[in-house]
């Protein structure tokens, strides 16, 4: 049962491979819930949506060469708080188990997983054991296997991801990483790119 509605959600997710252009953009994305996984204060001033693949390789690029920087410029300094969303990309049934099992982390533990699958990336590209991929992002979720297994089963797992396709389609994204910016699509994804639109948004000291 875990294996088919993943499948489904993957044949939904598969056509997504690249970074979106900001001019694609219909709507922007659904405003930030207590559903979402959060990196960096609630009460930032400045919003950072990132729509991302656990298999995209420039999503795992970004996430190794970027986020670093990012996080200690931005987020670490309260300016901004990011907000993952997954949108699984092909191999399909591959990134939708791996989003699956990020969502049903302790939410504190959310962004170690996104980590884990991030940085082992490479290993399973060069033939590394899937099992021992989705172990390693089990073992940094705060939860045992039975645990995250009976998350996967439940429906309202699969309904959350579902929800997150949903809203990157209605704001025009066409693959992955997309980034908004309290809610304007960013085409640069470079720390530069984001530092261009992130600083004019920031409070005037």
């Amino acid at each position: 049962m875990i294996r088919s509605l993943f499948l489904m959600l993957a044949l939904v997710a598969a056509p997504l491979a690249a970074p979106m252009a900001a001019s694609a953009q219909t709507t922007p994305p659904p405003a930030v819930t207590s559903a979402d996984r959060v990196l960096g204060r609630a009460d930032a001033p400045v919003t950072v949506i990132e729509y991302a693949s656990f298999v995209c390789s420039h999503c795992a690029h970004w996430h190794t060469t970027v986020l670093p920087a990012f996080k200690a410029r931005f987020i670490d300094t309260g300016q901004v708080r990011l907000v993952y969303r997954n949108l699984p990309t092909a191999p399909g049934q591959v990134a939708a188990r791996a989003a699956g099992i990020a969502r049903c982390a302790a939410p504190a533990r959310f962004y170690e997983v996104a980590s884990s699958f991030m940085t082992g990336q490479a290993a399973i590209i060069d033939g590394a054991p899937l099992a021992d991929w989705y172990a390693a992002g089990v073992a940094a979720s705060g939860r045992t296997q039975a645990e995250i297994d009976a998350c996967l089963a439940d429906p309202a797992t699969l309904n959350g991801i579902r929800a997150e396709i949903a809203g990157a389609t209605a704001a025009g994204v066409q693959g992955t990483p997309s980034f908004f910016v309290n809610g304007r699509a960013v085409s640069d994804t470079s720390l530069d790119g984001l530092s261009a639109a992130i600083r004019p948004l920031l409070p005037r000291s």
